[in-house]
């Protein structure tokens, strides 16, 4: 499925974006503060596209045919047993040339509404490391609302406080 905003293309993940994923994601400003590590090198990047991007409702964001991140939608069971039935979790980056232009936001809040209106879920979750005020803004524009706090640990096995938000579908009776 592709899914159109005003500036953005979200579409599925494709093998040739390997190298382009790779030029994003090795940047340590982008993966560690959502909780995984820099992309090693354009191997890496093809076997996360393989796995982890392969997965339904899980798009590249691009802006005039370049990818600029990801957004995604974990649903269970692929989603963490937390959430719940027939609720999700919200996960996205945007590359740091990027920032500043509320992608993150145009392309999330594309995606709830293919997930509320096309998907018919029930509520989403949403969580970020406690010191991503960035992260934390863009999930409160969204409408999100404090949730719960968890203790998580990253991919280096350093612990962090994690801030869960959620979203619920007003269309749902």
């Amino acid at each position: 499925m592709i899914l159109k905003t005003q500036n953005l293309i979200l579409r599925p993940w494709e093998i040739d974006d390997a190298e382009e994923l790779y030029h994003h994601a090795k940047n340590p400003k982008i993966g560690p503060i959502a909780g995984w590590s820099p992309h090693k090198n354009v191997e890496n990047s093809l076997e996360i596209i393989q796995s982890v991007f392969a997965r339904d409702e899980t798009y590249a964001v691009t802006l005039n045919g370049q990818i600029i991140g990801c957004v995604a939608l974990l649903i269970h069971p692929d989603g963490n047993y937390y959430w719940g039935d027939n609720n999700a979790e919200l996960g996205y980056w945007i590359a740091e040339d990027f920032w500043g232009n509320n992608y993150a936001y145009e392309a999330s809040e594309k995606l709830l509404e293919h997930a509320f209106e096309d998907l018919k879920l029930n509520k989403i979750f949403a969580s970020f490391k406690k010191s991503n005020y960035q992260s934390k803004r863009v999930l409160e524009k969204l409408g999100f609302k404090y949730f719960d706090e968890l203790q998580n640990i990253d991919y280096a096995g350093k612990s962090y406080l994690e801030i869960v938000m959620s979203l619920k579908n007003n269309m749902m009776s």
